[in-house]
């Protein structure tokens, strides 16, 4: 991945070139490589443009290059991108000053009650700070907006607050106003969201309140941000193909520059990069250092272990859970029996029966019975689809249904705890359930069924961490714990962009729609990390990340393996009401942030990449990774079969009553049996922002192989309960 970020202060220029996987390349030798060049220059008679337009000249020995540079990056930070071919990428390498040069890459969008679930409810029923709500600015990284919503509405609105700086340069036929007061385009379309993802993803952190909104009728009622009267600036990276990390490093020059509160970002990559390597990273760590909070999104190629995206401390990473309510899709078959499917299904068959017929009963002559049971491409014969409800023991009916002619679908789920939307009648079944309509077409002489309309239902177990959200543990910063928190990202109703597709091959065009994913669950946290912000403005975003983990409800174990530990979910549920009064907080900036880079034996010459400024690390510097002032606790062991102690210190910041006491108490988690010892076990503070430390000591012996061993160490006032996890454990698993 290729990332880049703001430093605190203007640095002396370094040449460094980001990659990120490649992207498209323009003639056939030359493809689009990033030049980051740290901190822009103090000088007062420095261009950054002309500067990046001798290089290129330099290194490429043409007068002109029209066509040559992409970007430059000129606001927070100073680089460019260009195109480049192999031999000219290494007459940059040698440059005085450079680096690194890597490739661009494409990364992923990760793709309502939910508010109300986490008790942050609507109006007057929640404690606000209203003035400085509408002076917050959320920046949105994403596809894009759709200016024209209701939920960007300026309606009662007062002009942009005076600290904006930024520019509405949304394209043709896009206006910003007093709500949607920015938008910047990096993919030559215009800002205007094209896909929905991103009009999705701004609505949920920041949405107006907008009643009756639903998708076809399913899930009616208002639906709003966490933060409604706060701005949004749109910063649009993504197209149809992905999202540049070139595109995306502009956004982020941009949006530190243009004033933004803070950063939303649900894109990310499969699995974790370097830091170095890491766009997002390295953009959120100018960004931090400038005062400003990146949230992240977790990723979606859960439920395998290490696959968790977004692993830097200076980032909040965010992993996606159930609310209470969910979406059902009933099958009703020939013979009266019900079946109770997944999916968002808002096609009426008005009860009619329509003939069953399974993949396998419709193999054509160029497939065996098993691929035609799966309905696999090519597989099945047309005629003796057409005008039927076609079954399928799994999702390969989505992309043949058009062809063959078939009025609707049903299939075996593999993701059970998730309902998605498609462009025919269709419902996902779990296991029992299919059997069960397989018994039925076997024993039928002329199977019928009919697909009724998707209902709500309320009283779904949660929150349960979806199957498809990212786990840990961290690869990179083995001794970071990630995911940091989890919220609401399965079957979340929010604004949509009548330009989009609801479902693939989907002819449909709505204003509202229902996703899932931790692209959605990455924007109920940033809602939540601007409401405690508009309570305390000038906390740091580490003050903002402790708030948010510290509060959070323990999340219950509802699968067996890491799947359902901490590696899952990180310090629990976001909890918007006791982030805004956490009590203590664990405090970071970015001096504290080098530290833990030269802990992990950086070189000078990557912590120039990540942060943009010449650091040379010392023992007087460095810390222990697991020694960061991080929210939560954790530590990667050599083996399983020995005896160990872990040592863990930190400190804590009172910002909550002066004359308070904190006691510590240890509650057992998952795996093995931990012995935690608490010194000091009781924290007395004088006066607010006054600090404490503490070490935490954990001993034990014979660690279970299969999950983590954990513990929660919570910190009690009486009032206040500050809790971290605190996880040892052995291998990736």
């Amino acid at each position: 991945m290729a990332t880049l970020a703001a430093s605190s202060c203007l640095l002396s220029c370094l040449l460094v070139l980001f990659l990120s996987s490649v992207s498209a390349v323009t003639d056939d030798d030359k493809q689009v490589y990033i030049v980051y060049m740290g901190s822009l220059s103090s000088r007062a008679d420095y261009t950054p443009t002309s500067d990046h337009m001798s290089i290129l000249q330099e290194v490429t020995g043409e007068s002109s290059i029209e066509g040559r540079l992409v970007r430059s990056y000129k606001r927070s930070f100073n680089g460019f991108a260009a195109r480049l071919s192999e031999s000219e990428r290494e007459k940059v390498a040698k440059m005085v000053g450079v680096v690194s040069v890597f490739p661009n890459k494409k990364l992923q969008l990760q793709t309502t009650t939910s508010w109300d679930f986490m008790g942050l409810k609507e109006g007057k029923k929640t404690k606000r700070n209203p003035t400085v709500e509408s002076d917050t600015i959320i920046g949105v990284i994403d596809s894009g907006i759709t200016p024209e919503s209701l939920s960007f509405s300026d309606k009662g609105f007062s002009p942009p607050p005076k600290k904006w700086k930024g520019v509405c340069s949304g394209g043709e036929n896009f206006t910003c106003n007093n709500k949607l007061i920015g938008a910047r385009d990096y993919t030559s379309e215009g800002s205007r969201d094209t896909e929905g993802h991103g009009t999705h993803t701004a609505s949920t952190a920041a949405g107006n309140a907008v009643v009756d909104a639903s998708f076809f009728g399913i899930g009616n009622g208002t639906i709003r941000g966490g933060v409604p009267a706060s701005r949004v600036a749109a910063y649009k990276v993504c197209t149809p193909t992905g999202c540049s990390s070139e595109a995306l490093l502009s956004a982020f020059d941009d949006a530190i520059a243009d004033g933004v509160d803070l950063i939303t970002i649900s894109i990310g990559d499969k699995t974790a990069s370097m830091f170095e390597n890491d766009p997002i990273a390295i953009g959120a760590f100018h960004a931090m250092s400038k005062g400003i909070l990146t949230v992240n999104s977790a990723g979606n190629s859960g439920p395998k272990p290490i696959s968790v995206s977004g692993v830097a401390p200076w980032i909040l990473t965010v992993a996606a859970s159930t609310t209470n309510r969910g979406f059902v899709t009933k099958v009703v078959l020939g013979n009266g029996k019900t079946l109770v499917g997944k999916s968002v299904n808002a096609y009426d068959m008005k009860g009619k029966e329509y003939p069953l017929v399974y993949g396998k009963s419709a193999a054509s002559s160029a497939c065996d019975p098993e691929s035609a049971g799966l309905c696999e491409l090519s597989c099945l014969d047309e005629s003796r689809v057409k005008g039927k409800i076609l079954v399928c023991g799994g999702p390969g009916g989505l992309k043949i249904f058009e062809s063959v002619g078939a009025i609707g679908l049903i299939y075996q789920t593999p993701k059970p705890d998730v309902a998605f939307i498609h462009p025919l009648p269709a419902a996902g079944l779990l296991t029992e359930d299919f059997e069960s309509l397989l018994s039925y077409l076997e024993s039928a002489d002329s199977p019928h069924a009919t697909v009724l309309k998707t209902e709500a239902i309320f009283n779904r177990p949660s929150p349960v961490i979806a199957s498809f959200s990212s786990r840990g543990p961290n690869t990179i910063a083995v001794d970071i714990l990630k995911p940091d928190i989890t919220a609401p990202g399965v079957e979340i109703l929010a604004a949509y962009s009548p330009d989009g597709e609801p479902s693939q091959h989907d002819t449909r065009h709505v204003k509202y729609s229902v996703l899932s994913g931790t692209s959605m669950s990455c924007p109920h946290v940033a809602g939540v990390a601007a409401y405690v912000k508009t309570f305390y403005p000038k906390w740091s975003p580490s003050m903002i990340q402790s708030a948010i983990m510290t509060t959070a409800w323990p999340v219950n174990a509802t699968r067996t393996g890491i799947a359902s530990t901490e590696f899952a979910y990180g310090a629990g549920h976001v909890d918007p009401i006791a982030a805004s009064n956490p009590g203590l907080v664990y405090e970071l900036d970015k001096a504290d942030h080098i530290a833990f880079l030269c802990g992990m034996n950086y070189t000078s010459h990557v912590l120039k990449v990540i942060s943009g400024e010449t650091v040379t690390c010392s023992e007087e510097k460095e810390i222990l990774p697991r020694n960061l002032n991080y929210p939560s606790m954790s530590a990667k062991l050599s083996g399983s079969g020995t005896t160990f102690t872990v040592t863990f210190n930190r400190t804590l910041t009172n910002v909550g009553t002066p004359n308070s006491a904190y006691t510590s108490k240890v509650v057992a988690g998952h795996g093995s049996k931990l012995d935690v010892k608490i010194m000091p076990s009781v924290l007395s503070f004088k006066a607010v922002n006054e600090k404490q430390s503490f070490m935490v000591t954990v001993t034990g012996s014979d660690l279970d192989p299969e999950v983590p061993s954990s513990a929660n160490l919570i910190w009690s006032d009486g009032t206040h309960n500050v809790r971290s996890p605190i996880v040892i454990y052995t291998s990736d698993y």
